[in-house]
C-alpha cells in the first residue's frame, strides 16, 4: 500500500478563474467633487454587449457613505471627463449623437461638450468642435470653462476647421507634413490637427426656448504642436490658464510654463529652464500661486529628481517646497484656505497621500496602510480628502479620509462596483542583497499553496523603469496566474520608485546590473520558501519589465520559460526609432546602450521565449519584436519538430493590449504557453488563432 497524495484544498471559482468573467469585471477611474462638496462623481467601464470594447458612463457616490451610489450617464458611446460648474450642473464629454444635430457628422463622431443639470431633467449639448471637445477644467468662482480641442493649422474659424477636415474625408488624404520632432506618442501619429485651447462661459440664449451654450473662443491660435499631452488648470476666477508648454529644443523639447490671460489670449511665459520640466500646474485658492511639479532632467550619469515647487503668477518667483524630501510627489491639490498640498507618492511598495506645509515644506503622511492612493480632491471645507484607492487586493474604489490626521486608515465609501474576490493571499516580503540594499516585493499566492502542495513561481518584472509594483492592474493583473496555481512574485528592483533617489542611481545607466542582481535575489529569497516550488519557475515583463525578461533570457537559464511583452531588445535600434528619441539621448550613453542590450547576448539564450507585440506601438517600436523574432527563432533547434520559441502578434494594439477579446487572447496564449513549459502540459493553441 503508498501513500496517497496530500489533497489540495478547494478553491471557490472566482471571476479569475474564467477570463470571459474577468474582462467583464467594472473598472472604476477618476474622482471629481461638487463646489458643495455634496456628490462625488466617478467614472466606470464596463462590457458594451457585444464584448468587444468598454464603454464608461458617470456614478455618483455619496461622501457620507450613507446612500448607493447610482447611475447618471447612460449611452453606447460612453461619458467621460465631469466637470462640476458653479451651480453644481455637471459637464462631461460624450460622441453619442446630439439630439439637435442634423445628423451629418454620425459617421465620424466626436465628443461634444455635455450639461446634466444640478436639478435633474435630460443632458443637453452646449458646445461643440469638429475635432472635438476633452479636457474640461472650470473655474470654481466664476464658472468659465476651458477645454482642448484638436484643430487644423490653417483653421481660423469652426467653418474652416470643418471645412479642411471634409475635404481630407472625401480624397481620403491621411499624409502628414512634420516640420519639428516628436512625430509620434506612445499609441498615435501627431497631427495633422494640434490641440488648442478654448474658453467660454455658460449663456442663455437670446429666447427661452433657447438651451444655454458655450461659446467657445480660441485661446491659443498659434499654439502648434505646443500643448500636445499638456496638463493645465484655470484660476478660480476665471481670469487666467496656466498650462504646460512645450518649448521646441535641438531634436526635441522640453516642457515650461505659461499663463494665458482668459479675456485677451496674451501668453507669458511663468517658468522655463533647460535643466527643468514642469508638469500638473494647480492655482492656488486665491489664484496668486501656482503648485507644480518640477522634474531635473536627466543625463546618462544622474537620474531624473522630481521636486513639489511654488511659482509666484505675477514675477515667477519660484521656491522648492520639498527639497529635502526624498520622495517624488504627484497631482498636487490645494486645501482651501492655501495652506497645505495634498499630494500622493511612491513610498515602498504603496502609494500613500500626503499633507505638505505650503509655508514650511513639513510634510505628514496622512495614511499608514498598504494602499495606493489617486484622483485626490478636497472638501470645501478642508477637512475631507476624498481619492481612489487601491492595492493588490482590491481595484480601485473612493474612500475618504481626514485632511489633517497623520497614519489614518481610510474610510470605504459605497462604490458603484464591488471588489471581487480573490483566489488567493498576498505577502510581502524582502531581502538584502550582495551590496547590503533591501529589496522587497509582493507574492501573490494560490490559496492552497504549502510545504505539501509548493506553487510554481512566476516572476513578473515591472515597467518604467521608474515605476513600483503597488497598485491594481487590469492589465498585467497578477490573480489571473495565481488562479492558474502559481505563485506571483511582483518586485521593486533597481530603478523603482518609492525608495528614494539612490536607489533609482543604483541602476542608472547600467539597466544590466543592479536591476538584474536584486531580480535574482529576490528570487532567491522566494524559492527558498517552502510553499514555493524552486523546480518550476518562470519570468515575464513588459516595456522594461520586457527588456529585463530579454536580458534574463541571455544571463540566465535558471527559468523554464521567458514571456516578453513590448520589449526593449537591441538599444541601439531602440533609441532612435522610439517616439521619443530626445529622451533617450539623455538616459545612455551609446556606449552605455552597447553594454546593457539583450540582443549581444542572443547566443547564450536556451530559454524558451514568448514574444509579444502590437504593431502601433510607438513607445517600444515593432522593429524591435521583429529583429528579437528573427534573431532567436534563426538560432532555435527544434525539440521533436516543435520551435521552443512563439511569437503572439497584434496588428492593430499598441503598447497595451487593450480591447478585451485580444487581452483574453493575450492570457490564454501566454497561460498555453506557460503551461507547456513550466506545468509540463501539452501545448495548446487558443482555439481563436488556429
Amino acid at each position: 500500500m503508498t501513500d496517497s497524495a496530500p489533497e489540495t484544498p478547494e478553491i471557490p471559482p472566482t471571476p479569475f478563474h474564467d477570463l470571459d468573467a474577468y474582462v467583464a469585471l467594472p473598472r472604476t477611474g477618476g474622482l471629481t467633487l461638487s463646489p458643495d462638496g455634496s456628490r462625488l462623481v466617478t467614472a466606470v467601464s464596463t462590457l458594451n454587449p457585444d464584448k468587444t470594447k468598454y464603454v464608461t458612463a458617470l456614478w455618483e457616490v455619496d461622501p457620507a457613505g450613507e446612500r448607493p451610489a447610482r447611475r447618471l450617464t447612460r449611452s453606447a458611446k460612453g461619458e467621460s471627463g465631469a466637470a462640476f460648474l458653479p451651480d453644481g450642473s455637471l459637464l462631461f464629454g460624450s460622441a453619442r449623437p446630439d439630439p439637435g444635430s442634423s445628423g451629418d457628422d454620425a459617421d465620424d463622431p466626436v465628443p461634444l461638450l455635455w450639461l446634466l443639470p444640478a436639478d435633474g431633467g435630460e443632458a443637453r449639448v452646449v458646445a461643440k468642435r469638429p475635432g472635438g471637445i476633452g479636457g474640461v477644467v472650470v473655474a470654481r468662482e466664476s464658472g468659465t470653462v476651458i477645454v482642448a480641442s484638436d484643430t487644423f493649422p490653417s483653421s481660423g474659424d469652426v467653418e474652416s476647421e470643418e471645412k479642411r477636415r471634409k475635404e481630407r474625408k472625401e480624397k481620403k488624404v491621411a499624409a502628414i507634413l512634420h516640420e519639428r520632432y516628436p512625430v509620434r506618442y506612445w499609441d498615435h501619429d501627431l497631427g495633422p490637427d494640434a490641440p488648442r485651447l478654448f474658453a467660454g462661459t455658460l449663456h442663455d440664449g437670446d429666447t427661452p426656448l433657447d438651451d444655454p451654450a458655450v461659446e467657445l473662443r480660441d485661446l491659443t491660435p498659434d499654439a502648434g504642436r505646443a500643448l500636445d499631452s499638456a496638463g493645465y488648470d484655470v484660476s478660480p476666477d476665471g481670469s487666467a490658464v496656466v498650462t504646460m508648454w512645450n518649448m521646441l529644443e535641438r531634436g526635441g523639447l522640453r516642457q515650461s510654463l505659461v499663463v494665458v490671460d482668459v479675456a485677451t489670449g496674451e501668453r507669458r511665459v511663468l517658468a522655463d529652464h533647460a535643466d527643468y520640466e514642469f508638469e500638473t500646474p494647480r492655482f492656488s485658492p486665491d489664484g496668486s500661486t501656482v503648485a507644480v511639479v518640477r522634474g531635473k532632467r536627466s543625463t546618462p550619469t544622474e537620474p531624473v529628481d522630481q521636486k513639489l515647487v511654488l511659482i509666484s503668477v505675477a514675477d515667477g518667483t519660484l521656491r522648492e517646497l520639498t527639497a529635502d524630501w526624498d520622495r517624488w510627489p504627484s497631482a498636487p491639490r490645494w486645501t482651501p484656505d492655501g495652506s497645505a498640498l495634498i499630494v500622493v507618492a511612491d513610498d515602498d511598495g504603496r502609494a500613500p497621500v500626503f499633507r505638505i506645509d505650503a509655508a514650511t515644506g513639513a510634510v505628514t503622511k496622512l495614511t499608514s496602510d498598504d494602499y495606493a492612493y489617486s484622483d485626490i480632491v478636497v472638501s470645501p471645507d478642508g477637512a475631507t480628502v476624498y481619492a481612489l484607492r487601491t492595492s493588490y487586493l482590491e481595484p480601485p474604489a473612493p474612500v475618504r479620509l481626514a485632511a489633517d490626521v497623520a497614519d489614518q486608515q481610510s474610510v470605504p465609501l459605497p462604490a458603484p462596483a464591488p471588489s471581487p474576490a480573490l483566489p488567493g493571499t498576498v505577502a510581502e516580503l524582502e531581502t538584502t542583497t550582495s551590496d547590503g540594499v533591501r529589496v522587497r516585493a509582493w507574492l501573490a499566492r494560490p490559496a492552497g499553496a504549502s510545504a505539501t502542495s509548493p506553487a510554481p513561481l512566476l516572476l513578473w518584472i515591472h515597467g518604467g523603469p521608474l515605476n513600483s509594483w503597488n497598485a491594481w492592474s487590469w492589465r498585467w493583473n497578477p490573480w489571473l496566474a495565481v488562479a492558474q496555481g502559481y505563485a506571483v512574485l511582483l518586485p521593486d528592483p533597481a530603478l523603482s520608485t518609492g525608495y528614494g533617489l539612490d536607489f533609482i542611481r543604483r541602476g542608472w545607466g547600467s539597466w544590466g546590473k543592479a536591476p538584474f542582481t536584486d531580480l535574482m535575489a529576490i528570487t532567491d529569497a522566494t524559492v527558498a520558501r517552502d510553499d514555493i516550488d524552486e523546480t518550476r519557475t518562470a519570468a515575464m515583463g513588459g516595456s522594461f519589465g520586457g527588456y529585463m525578461a530579454n536580458w534574463v533570457a541571455g544571463n540566465t537559464d535558471r527559468f523554464d520559460a521567458i514571456v516578453t511583452h513590448a520589449s526593449l531588445w537591441a538599444l541601439d535600434q531602440f533609441g532612435p526609432t522610439t517616439d521619443a528619441a530626445f529622451y533617450w539621448v539623455k538616459e545612455m550613453t551609446a556606449e552605455m546602450a552597447a553594454a546593457n542590450s539583450p540582443h549581444n547576448h542572443v547566443d547564450s539564450i536556451t530559454t524558451p521565449m514568448l514574444v509579444i507585440h502590437g504593431d502601433r506601438d510607438y513607445r517600444v517600436p515593432i522593429g524591435e519584436a521583429l529583429r528579437l523574432w528573427f534573431e532567436i527563432a534563426s538560432r532555435a533547434e527544434a525539440e521533436d519538430g516543435e520551435m521552443p520559441h512563439k511569437f503572439l502578434y497584434f496588428p492593430n494594439e499598441n503598447h497595451w493590449i487593450l480591447t478585451p477579446q485580444h487581452a483574453k487572447v493575450w492570457y490564454q496564449t501566454v497561460f498555453a504557453f506557460l503551461g507547456h513549459h513550466v506545468l509540463g502540459k501539452d501545448w495548446e493553441i487558443p482555439a481563436i488563432l488556429t
